[in-house]
């Protein structure tokens, strides 16, 4: 088949950017021929098994759902743009799809700005929910809502990762046909348990094998010197906390660094984004070490090592694809009980043995609340996951593409 996948952003460092680039790497490796259509200046450092790349000129905007820097672009909150502008943006994609296709399908990502972009098309669509633009573009902003339910209609499906998802989708849409609920997946080839001491120097090889970023100028690069870095921070048997994800005030990071405070671990810090400098002077005598952002082929040997990784957000999450990915490595998954996250918790409880005795002393009798109670784990643990009770929700804050 001839497959075109739409995503309006880069090819990694977010869930629907890696999840985009993904889904056309694995649709190559099954004998299609596709080709993903982004804003990627640098497909060439992805691993994207002949698929075929274009980036559609929008005129140097990039409507977004938080305000992250991107070079090149002038980038603004969707809902801040005027609906022509944001027009004008939907037809310079849709263009770029007409002249690579006709497609036997398109998957287009977030129901805006993608279904509108996949309505403006010659092709039949589909579209692939994330999440994030149904609860920081569509919802309170009717006419963002109405245009993408409008796009939906005219899709040959809309896809959803979680039932919290559809929900939410059928809170701010209202009622749609043709729904269908498919989780993301998990390269298990690539996410899969590996001693420590093999998975600490496979972290290392990769970390020398970074770009320069002088000053941590690029947010979207690792740390400089994170070999080092990581060498000096994680030397030693003690219990290791590791976090992934964006520096916003919804991802509960703030939750995790007090939390820490009076346990014997170390916790590292993966992420780029806004909250970053705060979150930093908060960590003041916390055992804690900020890394920027990490590729897949740093994490999947991070997780491997780690004792437990915790997703602490506070706001909802679409699926909670670190976890699942934690989990594949062998890492207990700690996650907040909401959500798309609870989802994936009772997934793998059903899945996955009871912790052993071992494990279980080194947990707190009953499940704790987020603001208190993360613990780290013993090396000993299988992927089982706990789940903890959300801390009442904070304010809304911008949150990622």
């Amino acid at each position: 088949m001839r497959l075109h996948v739409w995503h309006g952003y880069l090819l990694g460092g977010t869930g629907s950017n890696t999840y985009a680039r993904q889904v056309a790497r694995e649709w190559a490796r099954a004998g299609h021929d596709v080709t993903v259509f982004s804003q990627e200046a640098h497909p060439e450092q992805f691993d994207l098994e002949g698929v075929t790349t274009v980036r559609p000129d929008v005129d140097g905007l990039l409507p977004v759902f938080v305000l992250d820097r991107y070079e090149g672009y002038e980038v603004r909150r969707m809902p801040d743009c005027p609906r022509d502008e944001l027009e004008r943006w939907v037809q310079a994609n849709a263009r770029a799809l007409r002249e690579h296709g006709p497609a036997d399908l398109v998957l287009a990502n977030h129901v805006v700005l993608g279904g509108p972009v996949g309505a403006a098309g010659d092709s039949p669509y589909v579209v692939k929910v994330h999440g994030s633009e149904l609860e920081y573009a569509m919802r309170g902003h009717p006419g963002l809502a109405r245009w993408g339910a409008e796009a939906l209609r005219g899709a040959a499906a809309t896809v959803v990762g979680s039932q919290h998802i559809r929900e939410v989708l059928h809170d701010v849409c209202g009622p749609l046909d043709r729904v269908h609920e498919i989780p993301p997946g998990v390269d298990v080839e690539r996410w899969r348990p590996e001693p420590p001491g093999e998975a600490l120097e496979r972290l290392l090889e990769e970390a020398r094998r970074d770009p320069p970023n002088p000053g941590n100028a690029d947010a979207w690069l690792p740390d400089e010197d994170n070999a080092a870095r990581l060498a000096a921070f994680l030397a030693g048997d003690r219990p290791t906390v590791v976090y992934v994800g964006k520096l916003i005030e919804n991802k509960g990071v703030g939750v995790l660094l007090e939390a820490l405070r009076g346990l014997d671990a170390r916790a590292v810090v993966v992420g780029f984004g806004d909250a970053r400098a705060g979150l930093q002077r908060r960590a003041a005598g916390l055992d804690v070490l900020f890394t920027g952002a990490l590729a897949q082929r740093h994490l999947v040997h991070l997780l491997a090592l780690a004792d437990v990784s915790v997703v602490p957000s506070i706001f909802p999450e679409a699926f909670g694809m670190v976890a699942a990915e934690a989990a594949a490595t062998g890492c207990p998954p700690v996650v907040a009980d909401h959500s798309g996250l609870a989802g994936v918790a009772r997934e793998l409880e059903e899945r996955y043995p009871r912790p052993p005795a071992a494990w279980r002393a080194s947990r707190p009798p009953t499940p704790p609340r987020c603001a208190t109670g993360w613990t780290a784990c013993c090396r000993s643990a299988p992927p089982t996951v706990t789940r903890c009770a959300p801390p009442p929700a904070a304010p809304r804050s911008s949150a990622g593409a």
